[in-house]
């Protein structure tokens, strides 16, 4: 069971991990991985400065698989965690990229 993927040198602790190949428009196999994690109040502000970036060197140490991805899709439970003591549910699916960025 994965429970640590690092983006960027970021490691986050995820749970709910899921990977799978699909295809891409030009019908290519590509990975895509999904998972959810928890962000705090403190760690809001740095998680979404992350997150604008959109491509990652993304890292699953527990598979031992490293790729570059964006981001398919996010979304977030709350949109102010700036609020003491806040806690968001976080949810990231990310599609492999082959050099493009």
């Amino acid at each position: 069971m994965v429970d640590e993927v690092i983006l960027n040198d970021v490691p986050l602790q995820v749970t709910d991990f899921l990977s799978e190949t699909v295809k891409d428009s030009e019908g290519k196999e590509i990975r895509k991985v999904s998972f959810n994690f928890k962000v705090t109040h403190s760690e809001y502000h740095d998680i979404t400065t992350l997150l604008y970036q959109m491509v990652f060197d993304l890292k699953i140490p527990q598979s031992n698989e490293e790729f570059r991805a964006e981001i398919f899709n996010y979304a977030t439970s709350v949109t102010n965690l700036y609020e003491e003591n806040a806690v968001g549910d976080f949810s990231l699916v990310l599609l492999e990229v082959n050099g493009q960025e």
